[in-house]
């Protein structure tokens, strides 16, 4: 279960499903969303994380366009309707918005790190905010705007976990080798997973594009991350 939760920014109030766990570790993750917006998926994956014992905010970033997208999942269009809201989104602003979230979590009481966690959109969006800002950890899951963002590389500190599937059609192997090779740059340890014959969005539940044995066997991957930099005294930073 969240509660909605309202982060002030200068662009405005932003509003925030935070996600609280039962039995907290000490560290909390934002959870940045895919083009689909932070739709049952990203809740469910939100809720995965608090399970785990971390404190989740989940930015409602379509709350910045003019009217909050409907996205329907049983459509034949569904990916069709996810890009066209995500190109309404103003990327710097998304941007501020995840860092604004970020910085309310640090501050929350008994929040020793923080991480980001972000889908497809996210991954890239997550990658950016890492860039500009101080997180403890960075997960990107198919990061689609990664290839234009390959000059940030020395610039995000962090330790990084990037998932990509061999079959990706919208970031396919000679993109992801450039930002494979990019991110030597990076100061922090960069771990890289492939998936042999997984697409893109590969984690979404939706039909078209799930794939089943690489959710399964990305997710631990995730949460061992996670649970490496930012608990207890195996966390680096």
């Amino acid at each position: 279960m969240s509660q909605t939760v309202i982060v002030p920014t200068h662009d405005g109030d932003l509003p925030v499903l935070r996600f609280a766990p039962t039995s907290p570790n000490g560290a909390g993750i934002v959870v940045v969303q895919e083009i689909f917006g932070v739709s049952d998926y990203i809740a469910h994956r939100s809720q995965d994380l608090a399970d785990a014992g971390y404190v989740v905010y989940a930015p409602v970033l379509y709350s910045r366009l003019p009217s909050e997208p409907v996205l329907d999942s049983t459509s034949p269009s569904y990916i069709e309707q996810g890009i066209a809201a995500s190109s309404g989104l103003d990327w710097h602003t998304a941007a501020t918005d995840v860092i604004a979230a970020l910085g309310t979590l640090r501050r929350e009481p008994g929040i020793e790190r923080v991480g980001l966690l972000g889908f497809c959109f996210g991954g890239g969006l997550a990658f950016q905010v890492a860039s500009m800002s101080d997180p403890d950890a960075l997960v990107a899951y198919y990061g689609s705007a990664l290839p234009r963002l390959l000059d940030l590389a020395d610039k995000v500190g962090a330790p990084q976990l990037h998932h990509w599937g061999t079959e990706d059609a919208f970031i396919a192997g000679e993109q992801q080798a450039a930002v494979r090779e990019a991110l030597n740059a990076s100061p922090g340890t960069v771990d890289w997973r492939v998936y042999e014959g997984a697409g893109h969005a590969f984690d979404n539940p939706f039909p078209m594009l799930h794939h089943e044995a690489a959710s399964q066997a990305a997710w631990p991957v995730t949460l061992a991350f996670f649970a490496e930099h930012l608990l207890g005294s195996s966390a680096t930073r």
